[in-house]
């Protein structure tokens, strides 16, 4: 194999692209620091029982290991940035009040979530520490929502769910990890053939319940349905409230969709996902997780979201040209001195290496630096 080959699902990220990244990047964090968002940088690679927090299985499939030289210890390369911002909210900054913190940076996968997934997603998100109530998840949904807006995606749409629901329905049964995990699979893939077959074992109104909960999403009108369907159980109904609630401050229409269950193991309240008509799997991901920091010994509640900057790319019409002036080299110190002011403003200056042209795509040289009667000038191209 040609040692310039990369391992599948593994790409460079080329010029204008790059350049369309990192606009990108700057805007969303940009966006979290309008918001009181304060920026940390966590590492790619540590311990690996601090980054397997949540469901432990998943996490653990997906993690690149290798063996610290140094300790001897297992380390991994993360796979999700959210365990460590939760450690660094648990045992470094260790506030007492509300913390505000957002991260943007690469994470790896063993394996791709898709066919044409990376496996080097550049993650980007941001949480909230502190504070139970739904102005929390709210004021996390908006910041998304704005995210999106300032990036110029055109067509998006809002999903919400409550990862307590499922739980609440079946508390108090004696039921196996594999049948809690079938009825979790038919109801994320709306299997309602599967769900019928799985309560034929349940007491009657516990499958009456979870066969309607497979069909339990469309617009706000599901969440009446549902008051009426789950009335026997007070927590599914205070969640229904919830959600109707955080639809009713969104200025953003939103779906429901009771059913959505990945990650319900992870999630402990209100959860979002936002979706593009390109694509079957969401775009941003986020909710309530107060268990996160239970590892790190100190859990108090938490919301956030996350996203792939990649794909948002991708999603984006394809960025124009950066406009550029075209200068000369020459041992100059008139020159020299011109294009240092320049850059200085602010514009691009490219300047022309003796013999040759500059082949660039990231840069369309409209203007020139010219020498007109021993002073510099910016002229437009080929005015001279």
């Amino acid at each position: 194999m040609a040692a310039w080959v990369l391992p599948d699902h593994i790409a460079d990220v080329l010029p204008s692209e790059a350049r369309h990244i990192e606009e990108l990047r700057r805007l969303c964090l940009d966006t979290a620091r309008g918001f009181g968002y304060e920026l940390v940088m966590p590492p790619l690679i540590e311990h690996v029982a601090s980054l397997l927090s949540g469901n432990k299985t998943d996490l653990d499939l997906q993690t690149f290991k290798m063996v610290d030289q140094l300790s001897g210890r297992t380390l991994g390369l993360r796979i999700d940035t959210t365990p460590q911002v939760a450690r660094i909210d648990a045992h470094l900054l260790n506030r007492l009040g509300v913390t505000r913190l957002c991260y943007c940076g690469p994470v790896l996968h063993t394996r791709p979530l898709g066919p044409y997934a990376t496996r080097e997603p550049l993650q980007l998100g941001a949480e909230i520490y502190g504070h139970a109530g739904l102005e929390a998840d709210l004021e996390i949904l908006q910041l998304a929502l704005h995210s999106l807006r300032a990036s110029q995606l055109a067509t998006f749409h809002v999903d919400l769910s409550d990862a307590r629901i499922l739980p609440a329905l079946l508390a108090g049964q004696s039921l196996s990890s594999d049948q809690t995990e079938a009825i979790a699979q038919a109801l994320t893939h709306k299997d309602i053939s599967a769900m019928r077959t799985l309560s034929a074992q349940l007491p009657a109104a516990l499958g009456q319940a979870l066969q309607a909960l497979v069909q339990m999403y469309g617009d706000l009108s599901v969440l009446n349905a549902a008051r009426s369907q789950f009335a026997a159980w007070p927590e599914v109904l205070n969640a229904l409230d919830q959600l109707a609630w955080l639809a009713s401050h969104i200025d953003h229409p939103v779906s429901i969709d009771l059913a959505d269950l990945r990650g319900y193991t992870y999630y402990s309240g209100p959860r979002f996902s936002v979706f593009v008509p390109e694509s079957s799997d969401a775009l941003v991901r986020g909710g309530r997780y107060d268990e996160v920091g239970a590892i790190f010994g100190r859990k108090r509640p938490a919301v956030g979201f996350s996203m792939d900057i990649k794909a948002l790319v991708r999603l984006l019409p394809y960025p124009k040209p950066q406009a550029a002036i075209r200068a000369p080299w020459r041992d100059d110190a008139d020159l020299n001195a011109a294009i240092a002011q320049l850059r200085s403003q602010g514009h691009t200056v490219v300047c022309m290496l003796p013999g040759h042209d500059s082949e660039v795509d990231e840069f369309e040289c409209d203007r020139e630096l010219v020498e007109t009667h021993g002073h510099w000038s910016v002229q437009a191209l080929g005015s001279h």
